[in-house]
């Protein structure tokens, strides 16, 4: 999972996210997005962004509850998602008591989940069903990113409803060349209509060097992905893909059964929160920039 930076700039960040959603918009008229919206004049206006949290992680034990400087990480990542303006609600998926007691107490609305999700998709559908309110688009937030900008939550919100042939949405940033080789960095390319080919946790492309090109626009996968909910619905019955398994990425089951993925570029600075050393990383750069 990765968390991202707030000090990076806001106007290039919109730059990019317009970009996202104009190539979204044109494509949309291009295969008859009227047809395809049918009689009604709003589509996908329903959202509500989930936060999948569980206990019991093989990297770090408790992550969600660990404390960045005085506050839950569960907590700031809450309070960032609801700033988002395009998210009509926001709830935290957990499986865990110690979890869904910490956010009650914050102010957090809780949906408790089986133990058996196997990943925060599956997670999201879940609490989607348990809540019983009808809504058009789910946002799954990562619960490991205290510093999740609202505007790419709303900005990915923005494509899947400007791509009705999309059923899923996502931001990818430029990744660091340092990073290029870390497993826990998930690499992405897309075509030149902003549309996802393929995740990896290995450098993708490879060259035949075997090297990092410092002049290529290597891209780096933000945790955060929205979905139709009536792909939501159908995707825990999608047998789990070769692809799937052997990268352990599960928007791979989504492209390798032939749906189609949209993704935004913003211009943010990133780095992973997924071992506990990382905590003393992301309190040392939110000290550095002020965002305590």
């Amino acid at each position: 999972m990765t968390i991202c930076s707030s000090s990076s700039s806001s106007s290039s960040n919109k730059t990019w996210i317009l970009h996202g959603l104009a190539v979204g918009a044109a494509l949309a008229v291009a295969i008859g997005a009227r047809a395809y919206l049918g009689r009604s004049n709003k589509f996908r206006s329903r959202v509500i962004g989930i936060i999948p949290a569980r206990y019991a992680s093989t990297r770090f034990q408790g992550k969600p509850l660990v404390q960045i400087l005085g506050k839950p990480m569960i907590q700031r990542t809450w309070e960032r998602a609801k700033l988002s303006e395009t998210l009509d609600q926001v709830v935290v998926a957990t499986d865990d008591k110690k979890i869904a007691e910490c956010c009650r107490g914050f102010g957090a609305e809780v949906i408790m989940t089986a133990e058996s999700c196997r990943n925060g998709t599956e997670r999201c559908n879940e609490a989607l069903q348990k809540l019983g309110k009808k809504y058009d688009i789910v946002v799954n937030i990562q619960g490991d990113e205290p510093l999740i900008e609202p505007e790419i939550i709303d900005g990915i919100v923005k494509a899947l409803q400007a791509a009705p042939d999309a059923v899923f949405s996502t931001a990818v940033t430029s990744l660091k060349p340092e990073d290029a080789f870390d497993p826990n960095r998930v690499k992405c390319v897309v075509d030149n209509r902003g549309y996802a080919i393929y995740f990896s946790r290995g450098l993708i492309p490879y060259n035949k060097s075997g090297k990092v090109n410092p002049q290529f626009p290597y891209l780096l996968h933000l945790g955060i992905q929205s979905y139709d909910t009536k792909f939501l619905k159908i995707y825990p019955e999608l047998t789990p893909t070769p692809l799937q398994l052997e990268e352990d990425l599960e928007q791979l089951k989504v492209l390798e059964n032939g749906y189609k993925m949209k993704v935004i570029k913003v211009d943010h600075e990133a780095h992973g929160v997924d071992t506990p050393e990382d905590v003393e990383k992301i309190e040392r750069f939110m000290r550095e920039r002020n965002l305590a």
